[in-house]
């Protein structure tokens, strides 16, 4: 999607929401201005403000803190926001891609993420199924794998191809590339 895109020389910041702590979030995204808190030294940009003219790719986004949510939305509708400790809005022209691998739509459904926060991120969804669903793509990703972790080249008997294919995957492409 960044390379087929306009901002594709432009910065892509990754933030995996489920490394964020609630209490910090807003601090994380948003910034911070010198003195908004005792360690806070000097300003500090936020992911939103760095990937100004980018990407911010929010991995986990269903780990995104409830109580946070109306100000990202605010932040992603008006594309601005307020730092930490400070009275001025920072502006910030950003494209948003998100990932989860919950349902984001049973989670508005029980209260746990925003409806207004969901539709406007499920703009363009796109599902990628389980790996246990798609076992064509098992042996060229294990090959792939091989391939950037080996020094010499491997090769994959039938039966390898054949064990690995019958596994269910219950971690998806993370478990593969570990195992």
């Amino acid at each position: 999607i960044r390379e087929g895109s306009i901002r594709k020389e432009r910065r892509f910041v990754v933030v995996d929401c489920t490394t964020l702590p609630p209490a910090l979030v807003e601090n994380d995204l948003f910034g911070h201005e010198q003195g908004a808190y005792t360690d806070a030294r000097q300003r500090r940009q936020g992911r939103l403000e760095h990937a100004h003219k980018g990407t911010l790719f929010l991995d986990e986004i269903g780990d995104l803190p409830r109580d946070f949510q109306p100000k990202f939305l605010r932040a992603l509708e008006g594309g601005s926001f307020m730092r930490v400790g400070g009275n001025e809005e920072v502006h910030s022209d950003f494209r948003v891609i998100a990932a989860t691998n919950r349902n984001l739509w049973e989670m508005v459904e029980k209260g746990l993420f925003r409806e207004d926060l969901f539709y406007r991120l499920n703009v363009y969804p796109i599902t990628i199924p389980p790996l246990r669903d798609r076992k064509d793509d098992i042996v060229p990703l294990v090959e792939h794998f091989l391939d950037l972790t080996s020094k010499d080249s491997v090769v994959l008997s039938e039966e390898s191809k054949a064990m690995l294919e019958a596994y269910s995957w219950p971690g998806n492409v993370r478990e593969l590339r570990n195992v």
